[in-house]
């Protein structure tokens, strides 16, 4: 008997998974680690698409300047009496946003720095839902060398989104008080970014998928169509942070003509490059287009994955994805319509976050749906019939 086979059934399985490759990394955790770093991942990612949502909800209540300072540690404490309170809405009436609100009331005041303090506190329990854990993890040894390279990432991330949203809020308190949408869009596509990559990593963590669950050929159609959607997805995402920024989403509040045309007037002479990112028709009307495009390629990728041998986890996403984007659009149109009332605006925003993280779990199930094929059948390639 070998030393190795005297050991404890427990004791061989950690040795077993230690000595693992490092491409295998996920087996080197047992299923209640990987259950709680899933926990963690989920968390994270829950935590960030309620930023998202109030952050949202900040932008259209114009609330986003209303704290001129940035501490991220002494600044969780917000004003706790009047004294305080008028040394906030002092700082606040320093800068040209209150030019356009002269005559506001401390209690006016006081609304629209509830919203941006509440943005800045649930952004900064961000980083106590990942600091904390992660601590307790690697302390634990949990964190493996891939999986805290990964993790290390995502928080260098959440860290650069803390600076953008800080130079963002920044570049209002100059002469013209609204934030670049350049900006903004950086803002907003970070933290969609961290929202996928904790997605991303929580399915990591999840069991593998059977490896004769698709075809090759399917495999190949979703892994091909999910990137057109993904290009799509990105560009509409950042063309609507654009008009967010700029504010277009409150001129031209007809579908789908545009002041009775099909181009914005002025269009006729040609899109300059400029416009197509700084005029407010033009970026509204170039959102609108790749809004159309983006609902039209779903549908097309809907029908062709209906029509391959595709697995039954991807069929329910498939769906998932259609009657998400067709919602979105669907909203998008009524935000438009209605001039922006903030219940609709955030909802589309909030609508956003949700593709991106269903587009992720999406993609990657297609992806290691053929990893799990390559690694446990090397030369298998007979296509899957379509179940029944």
């Amino acid at each position: 008997m070998t030393a190795h086979s005297a050991r404890p059934p427990a004791i061989r399985a950690v040795f077993d998974r230690a000595r693992l490759p490092a491409e295998h990394w996920r087996e080197r955790l047992s299923d209640r680690q990987r259950r709680l770093l899933r926990i963690w991942c989920w968390s994270i990612a829950a935590a960030t698409f309620a930023v998202l949502v109030i952050g949202g909800i900040t932008r259209l209540t114009q609330s986003g300047l209303s704290i001129v300072d940035w501490d991220p540690l002494i600044g969780a404490v917000p004003a706790l009496n009047d004294a305080q309170w008028s040394e906030a809405f002092d700082r606040y009436r320093q800068f040209p946003e209150y030019r356009m609100r002269a005559g506001m009331t401390l209690a006016e005041f006081k609304t629209i720095f509830f919203w941006e303090y509440l943005h800045r506190l649930v952004a900064r329990l961000i980083g106590a839902v990942f600091l904390i854990p992660f601590f307790a993890f690697w302390r634990a040894g949990y964190l493996v060398p891939p999986l805290r390279r990964r993790a290390l990432l995502l928080f260098g991330l959440g860290g650069m989104q803390g600076v953008v949203g800080w130079l963002m809020v920044k570049s209002g308190l100059v002469d013209r008080p609204s934030v670049s949408h350049y900006r903004l869009a950086m803002h907003l596509g970070l933290a969609l970014v961290i929202l996928g990559f904790a997605v991303w990593l929580a399915r990591d963590l999840a069991a593998r998928p059977l490896a004769a669950a698709a075809s090759g050929r399917a495999r190949r159609f979703m892994v091909r169509g999910l990137a057109i959607v993904g290009v799509l997805l990105a560009a509409q995402i950042l063309w609507g942070a654009f008009v967010a920024g700029i504010k277009a989403g409150l001129i031209f509040n007809t579908f789908p003509l545009m002041a009775g045309r099909l181009l914005p007037p002025g269009a006729s002479t040609g899109l300059a490059l400029l416009d197509l990112v700084q005029d407010p028709g033009t970026v509204q009307w170039v959102h609108r287009v790749l809004g159309t495009v983006l609902l039209v390629s779903v549908a097309v990728f809907f029908t062709g994955v209906r029509r391959i041998a595709a697995d039954r986890r991807s069929r329910q996403l498939n769906t998932a994805l259609v009657w998400l984007i067709a919602s979105q659009y669907l909203i998008g149109v009524l935000t438009l319509i209605f001039r922006l009332p903030v219940s609709l605006a955030a909802l589309h925003q909030a609508m956003a976050a949700a593709i991106v993280a269903v587009w992720v779990i999406w993609t990657h199930h297609a992806i290691d749906l053929g990893t799990a094929t390559r690694a446990q059948h090397p030369a298998a390639s007979t296509p899957v019939a379509r179940s029944a």
